[in-house]
């Protein structure tokens, strides 16, 4: 539903685009999402995806809502090349379709769908230190002007959200603030080996994501800015910028951080 009810997050991520934008356009854009797991990186290779609706129940307005950006082939066998050379098992797909995952932020990212956009795979088995291996593969990329997008979610226990239907602005629950507070302290301290541990050392852990399928996207993109690994140089790594740090439904942390 956020596609249809943007709260502080969907104007937050299109304000930072506009303005990146403005400054350098990205070439295209490769998302990792949960909505999409495969026996390996499966990679999208069709020059036009469709925009898949992969969920039921929802008001009808959101079925109508498209993302016609165009596919991006050439990229695609770039993406395949740096995962095997990395010794990650890939294969291309071409009859892949935009999840919701993927084109609902790019909605407020890119409204326009005039940049080329695709998808990776998130494979089967694959815990944070494989999936930031993966975004370490792919960071070759942003030296094209690629942005690479984990997309998630810093909190996502639907058992909760389902048992109680809270309203959009209902007041965060303490376990929720306490998880996405814990991280964000990790990732400004750079505790790259707590972070890859968070389910062993976060607060609530376990509640805050019963299943981790939402969580390891923000290890794509951790793998891809080089985050907490030790610079060459004695300058300090910039810290995440965070764009919001809201909570939906009480249970949905929407953190939304950039990683240069």
């Amino acid at each position: 539903m956020w596609a249809l009810e943007p709260g502080q997050t969907g104007p937050a991520l299109a304000a930072w685009a506009q303005t990146e934008c403005a400054r350098q356009r990205p070439s295209a854009v490769l998302v990792l999402s949960p909505h999409w797991m495969a026996d390996c990186a499966a990679v999208m290779t069709h020059p036009q995806p469709a925009t898949w609706h992969d969920f039921g129940g929802f008001p009808e307005p959101l079925y109508r809502l498209q993302y016609p950006a165009p596919g991006a082939p050439a990229l695609a066998q770039q993406v395949l090349q740096l995962l095997q050379a990395a010794g990650i098992a890939t294969r291309p797909d071409a009859q892949r379709p935009f999840d919701h995952g993927a084109w609902v932020p790019l909605r407020y990212l890119l409204p326009k769908a005039d940049v080329p956009a695709l998808q990776v795979a998130l494979p089967h088995g694959y815990g944070p230190a494989e999936v930031y291996a993966m975004g370490q593969a792919l960071a070759p990329l942003r030296q094209q002007g690629v942005w690479l997008v984990g997309s998630g979610s810093m909190t996502h226990n639907l058992h909760e959200f389902f048992s109680s239907r809270p309203a959009q602005d209902a007041e965060a629950a303490d376990y929720v603030s306490a998880f996405a507070r814990w991280v964000e302290q990790r990732l400004l301290a750079h505790e790259r080996e707590a972070l890859l541990n968070y389910r062993e050392l976060a607060p609530q852990a376990a509640r805050a994501h019963p299943t981790d399928e939402h969580f390891l996207p923000l290890f794509f993109a951790l793998g891809a800015a080089a985050w907490g690994q030790s610079a060459a140089s004695q300058a300090e790594p910039a810290p995440p910028h965070y764009l919001t740090c809201e909570v939906m439904h009480r249970y949905l942390a929407m953190d939304a951080l950039v990683l240069q």
